[in-house]
Order: C-alpha cells, then sequence, then structure tokens
C-alpha cells in the first residue's frame, strides 16, 4: 500500500502541538482497522513539532504561495551571493527584510485563527522569523519550510552557501614591462635635418615612459585605497558575524530553556492526569464508605430497638410474675 496521504499528513501538521500527538495515534488506529499496516508505520514515525515550528508549517500548507516567493527569493540570495554582486545583493536584503516581515505577520493571522493556539503574547515568533531568515540562505531548510513538515526551529549564522572566491590585487609590478627607448643605429649623428627627427622620437618616448609611471602611480593609489576599504569591509564583517554568533547562541540557549519548559509542562500534565484520576478513585472510595456508614447505623439502631423492646418485655414478665405471687 501507497503509505499516509499527503492530505492526512498536512493534517496532522495542521495541528495544535498540544493536539498532535493524540491526532496521530488516532490515525494509526484507523489506518490499522483498516487494515494498512504500511500507512500505521509511517504515520507512528511522525514526530510533534514545536510550536514555532507549527506556526510555519501552518504557513507552508495554508499560505503555499507565500512559501513559494520566499524560496524564488532564496535562489535570488544566493546567486547575487555567488556572483558578488553587491548593488543586487543590497536590493535583495531590503527585499528580503520585507518579505519576511510580511510572512511574520502572516503567521500572526493564521495563529489568530486557530482557535486551540496559544495567545498572541505566546508566540514564538522570534524563532518563525529565524526560521524564515534560515530558509533564505540555506537550501536545505527551505525545502523543509516548503515541505510544511518542520519540527524544530532553525536559524542560520553565515554569510552565503559557497566560499568566498579568493581575490588578487594587481599591482604594479605585474604590468606589462616599459617598453624601450627606440633603437638608434650607431655612427656620428648628422647634423641638420636629419638629427630633428631622432630627438621628437626621443621625445615622444619619454613621454610614453612619462605616461606609463603617472598610469602607474594612479593604479597605485587606487589599490592603496582599496586596501584600506577592504580591510574596513573585513573588520565591518567580522563584528557583524561575532554579533550574529553572540546573538544566535542566545537564540539557542532561549530554544533549549524553552525546550526544557515544554517537557516540564508535558511532565505536569502527565502527573495532573494520574493525580485527577486518584482523587477520582478516592472520591469513589469516600462515598462508598459513607453508604456502608450509613447502612451500618441504620442497622445498629434497628438492633439496639429490638433490645430495648426486648428488655421492655421481659420488664412486663416480670412484673407480672410478682403479682400472681
Amino acid at each position: 500500500m501507497p503509505g499516509p496521504s499527503t492530505e492526512l499528513v498536512q493534517q496532522l501538521y495542521r495541528t495544535p502541538p498540544d493536539r498532535f500527538v493524540a491526532a496521530r495515534d488516532a490515525a494509526v488506529a484507523d489506518a490499522r482497522r483498516a487494515g494498512d499496516p504500511t500507512t500505521a508505520r509511517e504515520l507512528a514515525r511522525l514526530r510533534r513539532p514545536t510550536v514555532a515550528a507549527w506556526l510555519v508549517n501552518l504557513l507552508a500548507i495554508r499560505r503555499p504561495e507565500l512559501v513559494a516567493d520566499l524560496v524564488h527569493l532564496a535562489d535570488a540570495l544566493r546567486a547575487a551571493q555567488r556572483e558578488l554582486r553587491g548593488s543586487r545583493l543590497r536590493e535583495l536584503s531590503a527585499q528580503r527584510r520585507a518579505v519576511v516581515g510580511a510572512l511574520v505577520a502572516e503567521v500572526r493571522k493564521l495563529a489568530a485563527a486557530e482557535p486551540e493556539a496559544p495567545p498572541a503574547g505566546r508566540l514564538p515568533l522570534a524563532e518563525v522569523e529565524a526560521t524564515l531568515n534560515a530558509a533564505l540562505s540555506d537550501a536545505e531548510v527551505a525545502e523543509q519550510v516548503r515541505a510544511g513538515r518542520l519540527l524544530r526551529s532553525a536559524s542560520y549564522a553565515g554569510f552565503g552557501e559557497v566560499p568566498r572566491p579568493q581575490l588578487r590585487l594587481v599591482t604594479g609590478d605585474e604590468e606589462e614591462p616599459e617598453a624601450p627607448p627606440p633603437t638608434r643605429r650607431p655612427g656620428v649623428q648628422r647634423e641638420g635635418r636629419g638629427a630633428a627627427p631622432d630627438r621628437a622620437g626621443e621625445r615622444a618616448a619619454q613621454a610614453e615612459r612619462a605616461a606609463q609611471r603617472a598610469a602607474r602611480a594612479e593604479r597605485a593609489r587606487r589599490r592603496r585605497a582599496l586596501d584600506r576599504e577592504w580591510d574596513r569591509a573585513r573588520a565591518d564583517q567580522q563584528r557583524a558575524e561575532d554579533e550574529l554568533t553572540e546573538a544566535t547562541g542566545q537564540e539557542r540557549d532561549g530554544v533549549a530553556v524553552l525546550d526544557g519548559i515544554e517537557t516540564e509542562l508535558a511532565e505536569l500534565e502527565r502527573r495532573r492526569a494520574v493525580a485527577e484520576q486518584d482523587l477520582s478513585r478516592a472520591r469513589l472510595a469516600r462515598r462508598a464508605a459513607e453508604r456502608a456508614v450509613t447502612v451500618a447505623r441504620r442497622r445498629a439502631g434497628e438492633i439496639e430497638a429490638a433490645v430495648e423492646a426486648l428488655a421492655a418485655e421481659e420488664g412486663d414478665a416480670d412484673a407480672g410474675g410478682g403479682a400472681a405471687d
């Protein structure tokens, strides 16, 4: 048999996380009753997503066209990064911020329409935003987002998916060698009209050498300026990467804390269910004991009344015997 349908899987991943396990187990039971063990096994392997992953899945399932736009933008960003197209990168970066902001707002609207979603103040929108930004930089994350089957939120700590090309600065030493002066035939230069062309050629060669020196000096000046710009750019990049690493670490710590709290909440819910069952059994036992006490008291009262009646009869009998004597 082919296994679970896409519609069934999407229906499960649209289910809020606190009801996911119950819905999945019910679907597994239905598949087993229908005699479909393959579907039952595959459904049983599905894992409950976190709240942030569920919100991203909800976006992918409810608004697939928006997620498709996000994937197209991710492809364009990676292409611009590979080609080092600065102006295109700046344009796409501004578009990225707008798209991610719009998607986060759409997630908030979708959650508000879900009756069992957490309240707006408790929605992990920062994790949703981090996941969407990761999808813009990582093709694998983008595909997971588009599939609508995320289990955990994602984050991205880097600049581009491919190694940066090696850049080489051209120095003056790598220019073409200076052209040698025109070769003059040995011998004594004649005076008169024949010397003028030689002097003109020498002046032209000197002018050409001066132009070449000026060009080399200009290139050296531009190279020094580029070196300074490159140093500043690398310092800015390192500072930004350090800030991103710190922010990513803080986000990771926050996710770990949230996961721990969710685990504790799940354990508390389990203990609460057990305690409620124990309390229900105790209440039933108390009511049974109360009924038993009522029956016992009534029986004791009846016996006591019978004893008193018997004692009265005996007293009357004793009194009648004494009068006869």
